[in-house]
């Protein structure tokens, strides 16, 4: 299927110069509504790059307007996930920038987060072997993880002098695991094991690593034949209630209700059960 990125809506013209979109430093499959992000450096457990990191950083913001991409799948090539930042080509040169540079990395992978968490679409994730440092991070960003039974996930970041603040996950992984686990997981960078992390609400489920990729699919396929335009408000109130106080959320979700009850889709579920039959979603 030929795929444009925000073919259909007012930024369809910023994007359509990438049409049918090819990455580089990655790949990217659409087919059937879903989209599929695979870190194909298999050779090295598929570290990223400066160049990788912001690639998947526009990806993710460009995909706000991908209105004909319902659900994404994040993956590795060759059985493993990622195993973070590259040894030799970000490390390495890190030693060796100035303050104005450094942080301009950090906020660079922080916006990759950012990017992944603010998109509308629901982010599967399918994590085999190592998942490490920012490939952790990438994981922990999804908003569904399904695992391998060799699957091992550490924030690393302390194991090479670093801080376990490192693109969010002070914030996050207390948020997924509780505040206990996750200290430990950062302050020691120990791997987490996939039963651990299955038992600790980190991954929705396991499977074996032959079928991880098409379990995962098969979840994000579900999802995108739903009613996309309430998923986004869904990922969207997750993210905001953070912040909010109790009578704030259910205010805010009787107004995000509200929004959904004049779509389509809601007339469409309507229409279906009156006629004993399943709906047919269309995202409107």
């Amino acid at each position: 299927m030929k795929h444009y990125i925000g073919a259909g809506n007012p930024m369809r013209a910023q994007f359509e110069a990438k049409a049918p979109y090819v990455a580089k430093h990655f790949a990217w499959q659409f087919d059937d509504g879903v989209g599929t992000v695979t870190l194909n450096r298999p050779e090295r457990k598929n570290p990223l790059t400066f160049d990788s990191y912001g690639e998947l950083r526009d990806l993710f913001r460009a995909l706000v307007y991908a209105t004909d991409v319902k659900a994404v799948v994040v993956t590795g090539a060759g059985g493993n996930f990622c195993s973070g930042g590259d040894v030799h080509e970000i490390i390495g040169p890190l030693t060796r920038m100035r303050m104005p540079e450094l942080l301009e990395f950090t906020r660079m992978t922080g916006d990759l987060v950012k990017a992944i968490r603010q998109c509308p679409q629901p982010i599967v994730g399918a994590i085999d072997g190592v998942c490490a440092g920012a490939g952790a991070m990438i994981a922990l960003a999804c908003d569904l993880r399904y695992g391998a039974p060799a699957t091992k996930t550490a924030f690393l970041f302390t194991r090479v002098g670093l801080a376990g603040a490192d693109m969010g996950a002070c914030a996050l992984l207390p948020r997924v695991i509780g505040q206990g686990r996750a200290s430990e997981l950062l302050f020691t960078g120990r791997a987490m094991k996939a039963d651990e992390g299955l038992a600790w609400g980190f991954f929705n489920a396991l499977h074996e690593s032959g079928a991880l990729l098409e379990a995962a699919t098969a979840v994000a396929r579900d999802l995108a034949r739903g009613p996309t335009f309430a998923h986004g408000m869904t990922k969207t109130m997750l993210s905001q209630e953070w912040a909010m106080t109790i009578e704030q959320a259910i205010e805010a979700e009787a107004q995000a209700q509200a929004i959904c009850m004049q779509t389509e889709d809601f007339r469409r579920a309507y229409e279906a059960f009156s006629a004993k039959r399943q709906p047919e979603f269309g995202g409107d």
